[in-house]
């Protein structure tokens, strides 16, 4: 008889589990990775992740962190009500030399699992980063001459 009634709660708890929507069920993102390239270092770089409620329910962003604390996203003071999008701002500081990959993780209240998005770049000298500014505005100014005849 134990072994029934075990059997079964495990079957139940299971089901609930399996009915639980998953952060994709209720929530779009525009994109999973944004890429901002080179950038200078010391200087702070944004973007814009734009989250839409695909449920019919509002949706409470329960909290927004970063995988460290060079990155800053911002958390929703209000839910984002069914159908409606919202621009999730994340702030990085540049500061460390090199490549990086940061996880932004966004918790919402009634799914388990969390919505991972992430920021990737290089951040590079400043002298480094005006060589290639320049070097992209000649392959820009370049093309156009291309296109041009």
């Amino acid at each position: 008889m134990k072994k029934v009634f075990l059997l079964a709660s495990a079957f139940i708890f299971t089901l609930a589990a399996l009915a639980q929507p998953k952060a994709d069920d209720v929530l779009k993102v525009n994109t999973e990775k944004h890429e901002f390239g080179k950038i200078k270092q010391s200087v702070p770089v944004s973007t814009y992740f734009e989250l839409k409620n695909l449920s019919d329910k509002p949706l409470v962003i329960e909290n927004v962190t970063a995988s460290c604390g060079c990155t800053t996203p911002e958390k929703p003071k209000e839910p984002i009500m069914p159908g409606q999008t919202y621009k999730l701002k994340v702030d990085y500081n540049a500061a460390a030399m090199g490549n990086f990959v940061k996880d932004i993780t966004i918790k919402i209240a009634g799914v388990e699992l969390p919505k991972v998005v992430k920021i990737a770049g290089e951040v590079i000298t400043a002298e480094a980063y005006d060589a290639y500014t320049k070097e992209k505005e000649k392959e820009k100014a370049k093309n156009n001459g291309k296109s041009g005849k």
